[in-house]
């Protein structure tokens, strides 16, 4: 079937050759152009699937889709149709000669606008491609969120890949579309001394216009069905009472504190996954790509939803990137689609009806300090850690400040790891010689994608970049948590690791079992005795998501919560359901994406007093 339709293809192909271009009909010139033509149009075929579109086992139809050997079908005859164009050209057959339109302004209006169709298409398209290849499942509440919030601090590699991709991509097919809507040449057919205008400017034009609107449909429809911008609806029209009937007010809810206040130290791991584990701790990997954070996990508490081996949240609705991440964690909601002016990249406006539990500590007198090696006016993190507990920023502009590093240091997000474990063991030892209870909360970046970043002489066992940067970060992780464990503030100092996300590393889970399902990291180390020796049903078959955080949190320092419920999450040291337990992962992530009432006029705006 494969070499039929590629015959078959040539066969068409030196058929149109003898009545478009050979003036001589004999039947040895007829002969001699179907083989001609025929193999160099499949031979010419061949070269361009294996060398440009690197199709892999080229002869081997069975190997591939039933639709192979007709795309073997569709090449050739491209391949044939340009050569036949570009021979007639040179031979005269086919010549261009120039036309004005009758109606000029009309003429170049239809022109402008192809190009703007086309362009905004392809733009669409290609932006598309990128968001998907760069970003994953990116949803729309992402997406808006993000467009809404400040994207200072990003990372060079990010953005660098944004203007090499769908930027310069847009770029370079519209400059090409134009050359075509733009030429002033008719396409005339000359044989045996007779003229025909076969593509007249007028039928350019309308070739270009229908061209345009076919661009333009296919890169938005194909961007709203890769984006799932259909759910839209559900954000700004379809009002949801779930999060108001499920909760928990942190200003009524009873919170006891204990009469030694905890310290609390809370490492944000950037995408650090349980799927990095071996398969039998509960991972993806033949081998244990954790093996450090494996053997510190023997001294804590994880909250698993398998029955044996690591376990964690999944994918949540407004709480799978960084930002969210830690507004779930944070203050027990999601994040949510900004509406109505409100934004999350403004001063005294990111969540400003929210309590948090920076807010709940702040008022308990802990001196706070946020710590990471980004820009935190990326997504706006900057506004909602100065107005939720006025915690003193560290991040990459802050340590330059202090001198730490040059003014003009910048690697990856900022500065790396390497160095943010050192200038954190400074902070922790300036808070716990304050007197005051203190809550240390840090963010690692050398795990984000793209391949993440490999610091300078580490050890590179693996092929894959990304596992050698996931191996010499958790043993950094570890490295770090062994120091702490060594100071004097330890014993009255609880310490809370977990990965922010799942990893948007799009390169390094191809060819996963998409039924294997990807959970983040978690791990608290040295609670409060409260909840010391909990029941391991509790920590077991769990299903639970990000906000369920909040809650736990401040459990894990000692506070008695009167319900046990806190934000929408629950406290997983208590034997209390989330909601992921109780309605259904699949059914509270669908609840989440609705627009709430509650939400926009109690959270996206300042509280009432």
């Amino acid at each position: 079937m494969f070499w039929f339709c590629g015959i078959l293809a040539g066969l068409l192909i030196s058929t149109a050759d003898i009545f478009l271009l050979t003036r001589q009909r004999k039947a040895s010139v007829c002969v001699h152009t179907v083989f001609r033509d025929t193999i160099l149009s499949v031979l010419t075929a061949l070269a361009l699937m294996q060398y440009v579109f690197k199709t892999v086992a080229l002869f081997h139809s069975e190997l591939h889709s039933t639709l192979y050997p007709f795309k073997f079908f569709a090449v050739v005859l491209a391949v044939g149709a340009v050569g036949l164009f570009l021979r007639g050209i040179a031979e005269g057959v086919f010549a261009f000669s120039r036309t004005e339109p009758k109606h000029k302004a009309g003429a170049m209006t239809v022109r402008i606008v192809s190009t703007v169709f086309f362009a905004l298409g392809t733009a669409a398209l290609t932006g598309t491609f990128w968001g998907k290849d760069t970003f994953g499942d990116m949803t729309p509440d992402q997406m808006l969120i993000n467009l809404n919030s400040p994207i200072e601090g990003t990372s060079s590699e990010v953005m660098d890949t944004l203007f090499t991709g769908p930027v310069l991509q847009t770029a370079l097919l519209t400059s090409l579309f134009c050359l075509f809507v733009f030429s002033p040449r008719k396409l005339q057919y000359c044989l045996h001394e007779k003229k025909h205008t076969v593509f007249s400017g007028l039928a350019r034009r309308i070739v270009s216009l229908v061209l345009a609107i076919a661009m333009l449909a296919g890169g938005v429809t194909f961007g709203v069905q890769k984006f799932q911008l259909q759910k839209l609806y559900a954000a700004y029209v379809s009002d949801s009472p779930y999060i108001e009937e499920n909760y928990a007010d942190p200003n009524t809810t009873k919170l006891v504190f204990p009469e030694k206040k905890r310290n609390l130290i809370h490492i944000y791991l950037e995408s650090m996954e349980n799927t990095y584990f071996s398969k039998e701790l509960g991972g993806y990997m033949e081998e244990n790509l954790m093996p450090d954070l494996a053997e510190l996990s023997k001294e804590g508490y994880s909250f698993s939803h398998l029955s044996d081996g690591f376990g964690g949240p999944p994918w949540t609705t407004g709480g799978h990137w960084s930002v969210a991440s830690m507004v779930n964690m944070g203050t027990g909601l999601p994040m949510k689609v900004p509406v109505d002016g409100n934004a999350y990249g403004a001063e005294n406006n990111f969540l400003p009806g929210a309590t948090a539990l920076g807010d709940i500590l702040n008022e308990q007198g802990y001196e706070q300090t946020l710590m990471l090696g980004s820009d935190a006016n990326f997504g706006g993190l900057n506004f909602y850690y100065t107005s939720h507990g006025n915690f003193n920023l560290l991040d990459w502009r802050g340590v330059k400040a202090k001198g730490w590093i040059p003014e003009d240091y910048s690697v990856w997000w900022g500065y790396e790891d390497e160095k943010l474990y050192e200038f954190a063991k400074q902070e922790l030892t300036r808070l716990s010689e304050t007197g005051k209870p203190f809550h240390f909360c840090m963010e690692t970046a050398d795990t984000h994608f793209p391949d993440g970043y490999q610091t300078p002489g580490m050890p590179t066992p693996y092929e894959s970049p990304y596992a050698n940067v996931i191996l010499y970060s958790q043993e950094q992780t570890v490295k770090f948590v062994r120091w702490i464990q060594q100071q004097p503030f330890y014993e009255n100092t609880t310490i809370v690791l977990i990965g922010d996300h799942l990893s948007m590393d799009q390169k390094f889970f191809e060819g996963f079992d998409p039924n294997y399902k990807r959970t983040c990291f978690n791990l608290i180390l040295n609670p409060a005795p409260s909840v010391q020796g909990v029941n391991s049903t509790r920590l077991h078959n769990r299903d639970w998501a990000n906000f369920d955080m909040f809650p736990t949190i401040l459990a894990s320092i000692g506070v008695e919560i009167e319900g046990n419920r806190l934000g929408i999450g629950a406290n997983l040291f208590s034997d209390e359901k989330t909601l992921f337990e109780r309605d259904g992962i699949d059914y509270v992530n669908d609840a989440l994406e609705n627009r709430s009432k509650f939400y926009n006029e109690n959270i996206l705006v300042p509280r009432k007093k």
